[in-house]
């Protein structure tokens, strides 16, 4: 495919401390994706059928003008980009599989009201996260890498490369097809220079599970968005 360039400056935003050398990569990654979709509000008939590699290009092409266009977004507010997110993102991302692989084996206990409250309280905390992100986002040259895969396949890896003033930095999405209302590619994961965000959380859910069990680990996700609220 042919590759294509859009401008973006990577920023600075909080992410976990295990991964304190990333988190401006990751946080930047996840902004051109969040804002990547405010322009999605007429997605074409064959959405359905738009290749993987398709996808990420043009989520990650229309970012800039997103951001020119949302002054409230530009101002880093909160609730507007929660409100893009609902709108926007979900429907490109398969977020009940994110959640359920971020919790590990302890997500088949749960019960559905658990499940659905880990949903929310994890969401939550990824849009605050990286919030800080999207109203900087600016001066970097983008390019979606070929696909390496068949037309039979249902779970792929397109890889792009990031390229400012720094070393290239590569990042993968990892997608499955889906059948049905609302098929098509949902994004279930993403790699930023060898670190996947959804192993990262893992790891430090299952601290909190065994010590604490699932109600435990809703607790701290509550008690940390609402820590950033009130920062943000």
């Amino acid at each position: 495919m042919t590759n294509h360039g859009t401008n973006f400056k990577i920023v600075c935003a909080k992410y976990p401390e295990s991964l304190s050398m990333n988190r401006r990569l990751l946080a930047s990654v996840f902004a051109l994706l969040l804002v990547g979709t405010s322009s999605l509000l007429a997605l074409p008939v064959h959405a359905a059928d738009e290749a993987p590699d398709t996808l990420i290009l043009r989520l990650t092409t229309e970012v800039l003008n997103g951001i020119k266009s949302d002054q409230s977004i530009q101002a880093g507010e909160v609730p507007r980009i929660v409100a893009l997110v609902d709108a926007k993102l979900m429907p490109n991302v398969n977020f009940k599989r994110m959640t359920a692989s971020a919790v590990g084996p302890a997500w088949r206990q749960a019960t559905p009201e658990q499940q659905k409250r880990l949903q929310e309280e994890f969401k939550t905390l990824l849009v605050r996260t990286y919030a800080g992100a999207l109203a900087q986002v600016n001066n970097v040259t983008i390019t979606v890498k070929p696909l390496r895969s068949s037309a039979q396949e249902s779970d792929v890896l397109v890889r792009t490369e990031i390229r400012g003033r720094d070393d290239p930095i590569q990042v993968d999405y990892r997608l499955e097809k889906t059948p049905g209302e609302g098929a098509g590619w949902k994004i279930y994961n993403l790699n930023v220079m060898g670190v996947w965000l959804v192993e990262t959380y893992r790891s430090q859910f299952a601290q909190e599970i065994n010590g604490k069990g699932i109600d435990g680990l809703i607790a701290t996700l509550t008690d940390r968005n609402k820590l950033n609220a009130k920062k943000g």
